[in-house]
């Protein structure tokens, strides 16, 4: 094999790699794996499938050659796997985050509530919602991922979306009764079939993580409103929220690849709100010299807007949010426990 061969294949990605493999099963095959993984898989495969366009045949071999290698040192779990499986998810990510992967690769594709919104964009979503009952609403949004949700709790009416997170954070098990008359309500604007069974949809959890996906004024205005009714449930909410100041529990590691994926000019204009604390946690993971800079371009800031800080370390925590889902990060919550 070629050197550019060689140093061409250690960019690649694991998804470029699964993508490479991908085509190189056919359209019928490929076609086959696609159906079977979720959205945002599919789109970061097709996004790979595209960066990988003009790989040369040497390439090619070291990933099919790597892919079977990994084969060859795969062992069967056999009987006993999902236990196996809990317990490392469990160990690696937490109790609550386990749950959340376990809840998703355990479930058929016809056991997910309303599958079908998943493909659709927020606008499409909050279109079909905006003449429904906040109940209806609720169990919707409490169904989408959580990115999603929030997207389209801000597209709902104003007035109505206190009232959807509250619902939502008073979610708990929902039985197949309840879901087989959400799908009804949806097949007037859809045709859809899916087997439904108990879910476990909503809560607190799932109301806060919506929230941390909000604008900071939506997310103030919301939680203004709930706390006149239920000042306990707000207060639950806020709680398992993961606010910028979380930062300061995360291990230096998982800082240090944030950092690389969040652009300077948000960084100064976040920490300029950060305490002592934070801000010393986060410069102690860069390097000296950037470390440096960043204070130079913070005091050379001087006065900013509280609301534009705010912005900032909400931009912050959005990307930090993504790459925790993605596994690629640790962020320890309140408490020390890891966020979902």
């Amino acid at each position: 094999m070629t050197t550019a061969a060689a140093t061409q294949f250690k960019t690649l990605t694991g998804t470029q790699k699964a993508a490479i493999l991908l085509m190189l099963f056919g359209e019928t095959t490929a076609a086959q794996i696609l159906r079977n993984l979720t959205p945002r898989e599919v789109q970061h495969l097709g996004t790979a499938m595209y960066s990988v366009r003009g790989i040369d045949q040497d390439t090619l071999s070291l990933v099919l050659e790597d892919f079977l290698d990994t084969l060859r040192r795969q062992t069967g779990l056999g009987f006993g796997a999902a236990g196996y499986i809990r317990n490392v998810l469990s160990a690696a990510f937490g109790e609550d985050k386990a749950e959340t992967v376990i809840s998703r690769i355990g479930q058929s594709a016809s056991e997910r509530p309303l599958e079908i919104l998943e493909w659709m964009d927020a606008p499409s979503i909050a279109e079909l919602l905006v003449d429904e009952h906040p109940q209806i609403m609720a169990l919707t949004v409490a169904c989408l991922d959580h990115a999603l949700a929030a997207q389209v709790l801000a597209l709902l009416p104003e007035q109505i979306q206190p009232e959807v997170v509250q619902r939502i954070a008073s979610l708990n098990t929902v039985q197949p009764e309840a879901l087989a008359d959400l799908q009804q309500v949806m097949q007037r604007k859809f045709k859809a079939s899916t087997t439904m069974r108990a879910s476990q949809i909503g809560g607190v959890k799932a109301a806060a993580r919506i929230m941390n996906f909000t604008r900071t004024a939506t997310e103030a205005r919301i939680l203004k409103d709930i706390r006149k009714d239920d000042k306990d449930l707000m207060q639950a909410i806020q709680d398992n929220m993961f606010v910028f100041d979380n930062l300061i529990k995360s291990d230096d590691r998982s800082l240090q690849t944030l950092l690389r994926a969040v652009d300077n000019e948000t960084l100064v204009l976040a920490l300029k709100g950060a305490d002592e604390g934070l801000r010393a946690k986060i410069l102690g993971c860069m390097s000296t010299r950037a470390a440096a800079t960043v204070r130079d371009e913070m005091e050379a800031l001087g006065p900013v807007r509280l609301t534009d800080v705010q912005a900032a370390q909400k931009q912050i925590i959005a990307v930090a949010r993504q790459m925790s889902d993605e596994g690629t990060i640790v962020l320890a919550g309140r408490g020390g426990e890891q966020m979902v």
